[in-house]
């Protein structure tokens, strides 16, 4: 096995720390900030800062794939958890600007034969704020019918809807925050509806190809970075999940592609000014939540600034996607060591103060 130690001195032994190239800000304060988390934390993914969308500090640090001994790259694509919900959104809104769906229309336009008690009540608004009320229906199924050979199996959108997204109300729409799984079932359902098309064809369409996020995908392509439980013993995690689970949480992307993504969608033209800001309008305040991601006031260079904060949790991957709105700063981590969420944030935040 290949435990934290072997993993510490080979990554110092094969060179495993990058810079980016000229016009990149090299050593300072943010590699210091680097180095005080890796004393602390067992970080091994990638760094990356820009502005305006062009990288001005980068780093990778440790391997993608400890047993191979294949190392981590600024191109490493990771899997990214909830920040695929950021762009579904990106891609509802888009479809909202072309006349084909509306945030507050109940579900049942667009779904006709899902339950029509509560088609009629929950809007495509509360899907996307995780305040709908309706059940996490597939954790429950799971949970009282364990199948190893779970993933192995295949369901349709369709399908999911019906078997795990179909439950009676738990609480009444827009009255409690709950972030859960069938949402985004049901947000998948809606896109295939409007579209014709299947959830990957249309974010392919609305998304990917328009702002060029060549390596962002719902699949997992061959030299994704592995994802590990623990690194001492080294156990692996799976990442196990199906296509309807996409918009959710399904998608994998790089440090690169995340840069770009932002800063097209906070600072450039892909939404209209009214739909950007029906994405960044706080729907839920006491989680920041907005629609598909988080919008934080927090402070920097001592006074509250407004950031955009789109974060990812899923088997041992975790990732930060923040952007700083008033100077177009942008950082991005990928991780895959299954550290705690907060200390990714707080590493984060550091970051932002170091530029």
């Amino acid at each position: 096995m290949f435990g934290r130690r072997e993993f510490l001195v080979g990554a110092a032994a094969v060179g495993l720390v990058e810079t980016a190239s000229a016009g990149v800000l090299s050593g300072g304060a943010a590699d210091k900030a680097v180095d005080a988390f890796l004393r602390t934390q067992t970080f091994q993914g990638v760094v990356l800062i820009g502005r305006a969308g062009k990288p001005i500090y980068s780093r990778a640090v440790g391997f993608a794939d400890i047993e191979a001994r294949r190392p981590a790259m600024l191109d490493t694509p990771y899997a990214i958890a909830s920040i695929s919900k950021w762009l579904t959104s990106t891609a509802i809104l888009k479809l909202v600007e072309a006349g084909k769906l509306d945030l507050d229309a109940p579900i049942l336009t667009w779904l006709p034969d899902y339950r029509a008690d509560t088609g009629a009540k929950v809007r495509l608004r509360h899907l996307m704020t995780n305040i709908s009320g309706i059940p996490n229906g597939f954790a429950t199924w799971t949970k009282a019918n364990p199948d190893p050979d779970l993933f192995k199996k295949t369901f349709t959108t369709e399908q999911a809807v019906k078997l795990w997204c179909s439950g009676d109300l738990i609480f009444e729409p827009g009255t409690k925050f709950d972030y859960v799984l069938t949402n985004w079932i049901l947000v998948t359902a809606i896109v295939e509806a409007v579209t014709g098309k299947t959830y990957a064809q249309a974010m392919a369409e609305l998304v990917m190809t328009p702002v060029g996020l060549s390596r962002t995908t719902p699949f997992d392509p061959p030299n994704v970075a592995a994802s590990y439980r623990t690194l001492e013993p080294l156990v692996r995690r799976a990442n196990d999940r199906f296509p309807f689970m996409a918009a959710s949480g399904g998608f994998v992307s790089t440090a690169g592609d995340l840069l770009k993504a932002a800063h097209a969608v906070f600072d450039g033209d892909v939404l209209s000014p009214s739909r950007k800001k029906d994405l960044l309008t706080i729907g839920w305040p006491d989680q920041s939540y907005a629609l598909g991601g988080r919008v934080k006031t927090l402070f920097a260079d001592g006074l509250p600034r407004v950031f955009a904060w789109e974060t990812g949790n899923t088997a041992g991957y975790r990732s930060v996607l923040g952007h700083r709105f008033d100077d177009q700063t942008t950082v991005v981590l990928l991780n895959n060591t299954s550290i705690t969420q907060k200390a990714m944030d707080e590493f984060a935040y550091a970051l932002f103060g170091t530029v």
